[in-house]
């Protein structure tokens, strides 16, 4: 009988991240939900628990490394390894006004504080993990990313976010191609504009679908890809 394999989540209590709980724990992983409130995430997984669902919940701010070390630390605890990492926590804080919208004008402070949500968290998150696959001889690191991270099809507005996620994606490439051909696989994905918090009641996807690609990527098998940014299970331009 396979192993139940471990996974653990960020920014997990909504949105995104929590569809990505629920669709890789009715695959059959244990998924610890990390959510930066406690409160809220104890009360996202209560409401999985009704659904049949038992995913714990483990207080996480990918901005705090020692919040990162006590998670990790947390999980290793309840389950003595971690065979996938979703880096799913983001921000955006960014609106239309000249001085949000426009690079010349945009608060250098702003672009450091989303950057170190959306690209300094999952780099401390998989310096952390990253061993930890390593001594297990299996890893899945997932990285939420976004077109608007695309080099190549980069355009104007959220300068912070679109360059906290193209960082991420840089991420990506850097970590893979220093783990090379091993059983641990990294991978950026895009979930398109999802009907979230952060993307707004006139996004154009569901939640389900937005996590689908999170979700393949999490469970790859052994000769799936690494390296790659991915849309709809697809791979995208950098």
């Amino acid at each position: 009988m396979a192993e139940t394999r471990i996974a653990l989540v960020t920014g997990a209590n909504r949105g995104i991240g929590l569809e990505i709980v629920k669709q890789l724990s009715r695959a059959g992983l244990m998924v610890v939900l990390a959510s930066r409130d406690i409160e809220k995430g104890r009360a996202a997984a209560a409401k999985l628990a009704s659904e049949g669902l038992e995913p714990p919940a483990v207080a996480l701010d990918v901005t705090d490394e020692g919040s990162i070390r006590a998670a990790v630390d947390e999980v290793m605890r309840l389950f003595g390894r971690i065979d996938v990492l979703v880096n799913n926590a983001g921000i955006l804080k960014e609106g239309f006004t000249a001085e949000e919208s426009s690079v010349l004008e945009v608060s250098p402070d702003l672009v450091v504080q989303t950057s170190l949500t959306n690209t300094v968290g999952p780099l401390r998150l998989t310096q952390a993990v990253v061993p930890i696959m390593q001594k297990g001889g299996y890893g899945r690191i997932v990285n939420l990313s976004s077109g608007a991270g695309q080099l190549s099809d980069m355009g104007s507005g959220f300068p912070a976010y679109r360059m906290s996620k193209a960082a991420l994606n840089a991420l990506t490439r850097v970590t893979a191609a220093e783990l090379g051909p091993s059983t641990i696989k990294v991978n950026s994905m895009c979930p398109g504009w999802v009907r979230t918090d952060m993307g707004g009641p006139n996004a154009t996807r569901t939640v389900e679908k937005g996590a689908e690609t999170a979700v393949w990527l999490a469970m790859l098998s052994d000769t799936g890809p690494t390296g790659g940014f991915f849309r709809d299970m697809q791979p995208i331009p950098w």
